[in-house]
């Protein structure tokens, strides 16, 4: 035997905190089943992200991080993904009971909420403007809506347009506003030389060119320089959606001498 191995010391035995554990076991989250709200919640995020354009049915499974195929057992297809989102749009959203001493405001309280719940999601102007709300589920807003025009006193052709012809409005602002901004964004990346002033500034170029044109040529525009473009969206949405109320209240039956 090697008397310099015989001499060396042993190990000591291991301190309780040295002892050995068992490894421990990854644990891996269970992947949350897809469902009809995560699908449209997905959806949204693309619509966010890329637009109407570059929304679609791969798109939407990669962000879920699941197969095209998979969806499909939620929605069937594109276009039923697309109302569903509209149908979104609508949850929370209530008329008041028609109320004909205040149907404008009425009115105009439902024209601005449209507004913005159109705003909360790129491109979806585009959307409501390819959808009618003729579905069960919204079917209550439309009848509720017709009941702000007909108690006010409205006769039932020109109430049975108005509903379409506010929703038409506010579709197009919205969509107007949409394409502004993505032009915006398409042309004013971070240092682009191409960078669009805002509006307040669009607004007051546009002013000053209209008061620069020949009078003899454009006297109304000239005229009409310091109004033509307003600083404000807010402003032109509401001076737009007066125009068309007080359009609306001329057909309201004259009362009693």
């Amino acid at each position: 035997m090697n008397d310099e191995a015989a001499d060396t010391p042993a190990p000591p035995p291991p301190s309780p905190w040295e002892r050995e554990r068992p490894a421990r076991t990854r644990v891996v989250p269970a992947r949350e089943p897809l469902s009809r709200e995560r699908v449209v919640d997905a959806a949204f995020a693309v619509l966010d992200r890329q637009g109407l354009d570059g929304l679609s049915m791969r798109q939407v499974a990669a962000e879920l991080d699941a197969s095209v195929s998979a969806l499909y057992a939620h929605v069937s297809s594109k276009d039923d993904l697309l109302e569903l989102m509209y149908t979104r749009l609508f949850a929370g959203f209530q008329m008041p009971e028609a109320d004909p001493e205040r149907w404008r405001e009425q009115v105009r309280d439902y024209a601005r909420a449209w507004r913005h719940c159109l705003l909360s999601h790129r491109d979806m102007a585009r959307i409501s403007m390819a959808h009618v709300p003729f579905t069960a589920e919204l079917l209550p807003h439309v009848e509720a809506l017709l009941a702000v025009f007909r108690t006010a006193g409205l006769p039932d052709r020109i109430a049975a347009e108005a509903g379409d012809l506010i929703s038409t409005y506010v579709d197009g602002f919205v969509l107007e506003e949409g394409m502004w901004q993505d032009r915006a964004a398409l042309h004013g990346g971070a240092g682009s030389s191409l960078a669009r002033p805002d509006w307040r500034e669009m607004a007051g170029e546009m002013q000053n060119y209209f008061a620069s044109l020949p009078a003899a040529d454009f006297p109304h525009l000239r005229a009409l320089a310091g109004v033509m473009v307003m600083d404000s969206a807010d402003e032109r949405f509401d001076i737009g959606l007066e125009i068309i109320l007080r359009g609306l209240a001329s057909y309201l039956p004259s009362p009693p001498v």
